[in-house]
């Protein structure tokens, strides 16, 4: 009977592990934004920007630096038309990035992008960008994906110099694979 009653306490331990651990995995991603966003750290951008009627600070220069790395496992080529350019902060600019598929599959990828210095971020507003979906390039397929950002009037002063980096993942094994026609 003590067998038992030990048991059945070591099962109930347990199961409360794998409740609090279950639970404990839910919170981490709002945890991970909470501190992030107290801290400053991880320099996520401002995300979409519906651009308005912005003045153009004409007396101040901003320098973008453009950065594109792949992530483990993705073989796409990837890059920036341009290292980088400099821009007046509340003007619309663009620039291009392009995207190579040198595999003879068909290949899904999702750009994750992030800013640096991570406290200009908030002042970072990309009002179109590939970011915003996945892309799907075929066997040798090579695309122009555009990204078009305002660096906003407010940005601090002391602000001169800003970083966009993207790193490109491979997420074709998460995706339901397309059917061929005629199937």
């Amino acid at each position: 009977m003590n067998e038992s009653l030990s048991t059945r306490r070591l099962v109930i331990r347990l199961s409360l592990v794998v409740v609090a651990m279950f639970g404990f995995g839910f919170a981490l991603v709002p945890i991970y934004d909470v501190m992030c966003q107290a801290f400053g750290i991880n320099g996520k951008t401002a995300g979409a920007y519906q651009a308005g009627q912005q003045d153009v600070d004409e007396s101040r220069q901003v320098r973008v630096q453009f950065l594109a790395t792949n992530a483990a496992d993705m073989v796409w080529a990837f890059r920036p038309l341009a290292d980088e350019v400099t821009v007046h902060p509340g003007d619309s600019t663009q620039m291009v990035f392009v995207a190579h598929n040198p595999t003879d599959r068909p290949m899904t990828a999702q750009a994750i992008p992030s800013v640096a210095p991570s406290r200009a971020a908030a002042y970072f507003h990309k009002t179109e960008c590939f970011c915003f979906t996945q892309q799907v390039l075929q066997p040798g397929e090579r695309i122009e994906m555009p990204v078009r950002f305002i660096v906003d009037r407010d940005l601090p002063a002391d602000v001169r110099h800003l970083t966009l980096a993207y790193t490109l993942f491979d997420i074709t094994a998460s995706k339901p694979p397309v059917a061929q026609v005629g199937q």
